[in-house]
């Protein structure tokens, strides 16, 4: 029986997709992509079946599942960004576990790490933040109590904050129980994508600004000190290249 690859097709720039991923892509036979969020240039030329898993539920994605591994087609699970978080791989991946069914993961390039390099940007700058918490707030989705977004501001850490740009309001309030008003921001609509939109500021005026722009879904909110140096020189230098600091590969 052949099996199934799930598959991180990036965040959205069809050049983002590893080399591995792109392979596997145009040799599936059955292609389950994640809707509209994964860019329809990767489909363009493929010669498999494609189905669009944004109205399928759990069940119908693993019958078209069980039913293409029965007719010995490689399958190819599509799924948005990395699929390390907030992909929904697990409860998948739960049932051809049941199944004894072969499965494989492909990394691929979050919209995290894609938004970070729109700006230039290191997430870790030494003596600022060595931390980076990836994160959302609770809706219809809950959180653990300890993993709350004022619990979690209390580390002044970096943090990349993903679904919650519909609840801007209740975002701001949380984060100002940790971090002060002055703490730079960012939000990111699409990142990679040609429509994408950049938005800096504090965050004593984050909602503001997000109303302002029309943003709704689809963005991204980093937050932390870490963030001043796409825009000014920080001063802090890493030991890794300095020259008063020797390591096994430099005296």
């Amino acid at each position: 029986m052949k099996k199934v690859y799930f598959i991180g097709a990036g965040p959205g720039d069809p050049e983002l997709i590893t080399v591995r991923g792109m392979r596997l892509l145009r040799e599936a036979d059955v292609v389950i992509y994640a809707g509209s969020l994964v860019n329809p240039e990767l489909l363009k030329g493929l010669n498999a079946e494609v189905y669009d898993s944004s109205s399928m539920n759990l069940d119908e994605i693993m019958e078209l599942i069980d039913k293409s591994l029965a007719e010995d087609k490689t399958v190819v699970r599509l799924h948005t960004g990395d699929t390390s978080f907030y992909s929904a791989i697990s409860e998948q991946i739960e049932r051809l576990r049941q199944k004894e069914i072969e499965y494989e993961v492909v990394p691929g390039v979050s919209s995290a790490m894609a938004g970070a390099a729109l700006l230039g940007q290191e997430l870790t700058i030494p003596e600022i933040s060595q931390t980076v918490i990836f994160t959302r707030l609770e809706g219809r989705t809950p959180v653990p109590e300890t993993e709350r977004l004022d619990e979690l501001a209390k580390h002044r850490s970096t943090m990349v904050i993903f679904l919650s740009i519909g609840m801007i309001e209740k975002v701001q309030e949380q984060l100002l129980k940790g971090y002060p008003e002055e703490t730079p921001v960012v939000v990111i609509y699409k990142a990679s994508w040609p429509e994408q939109k950049i938005l800096r500021g504090s965050l004593g005026n984050l909602a503001k600004m997000v109303r302002d722009s029309g943003i709704k879904k689809t963005a991204l909110i980093y937050v932390g000190e870490a963030l001043r140096a796409s825009e000014t020189d920080t001063g802090k230098r890493s030991k890794l290249y300095h020259e008063d600091f020797s390591h096994e590969y430099r005296k």
